[in-house]
């Protein structure tokens, strides 16, 4: 990371031309008690990056907010959802093993409904 520009700030790396830090958690890769996560492969011309889906980067967020009570994590995951093609199911399934159901509610009626001031605007 250094060759690339990055220092190493506690347990993660930041850029000196970006305010975000890289982070490395320990594995095994989890959300909530989902250790079963397979990233995908996002291809820009010559690089390839690992990463979330953009339904684990919603359920990710949503880990926050159900365990933590994060509401802007909670923000985050509509934005996701906002943005992307998240599969719902899964999150609503995942959200019922994580004991958070009535949570989920609170995230798919913010996501209904700020869906539906987009379409009043337009």
């Amino acid at each position: 990371m250094k060759g690339v520009g990055f220092r190493r700030i506690r347990d993660g790396y930041l850029h000196r031309g970006s305010e975000i830090p890289v982070e490395f958690p320990l594995g095994p890769l989890a959300i909530g008690s989902d250790i079963k996560i397979a990233p995908i492969l996002l291809k820009r011309g010559p690089r390839r990056l690992r990463l979330l889906s953009p339904t684990d980067s919603c359920r990710d967020r949503l880990a926050a907010f159900y365990h933590w009570n994060d509401r802007q994590s909670l923000t985050v995951a509509v934005e996701i959802a906002l943005a992307n093609r998240v599969l719902m199911t899964r999150i609503r399934e995942w959200s019922t093993v994580e004991r958070a159901g009535d949570r989920f509610e609170e995230f798919r009626a913010a996501v209904l409904s700020r869906r539906a001031t987009r379409r009043a605007r337009a």
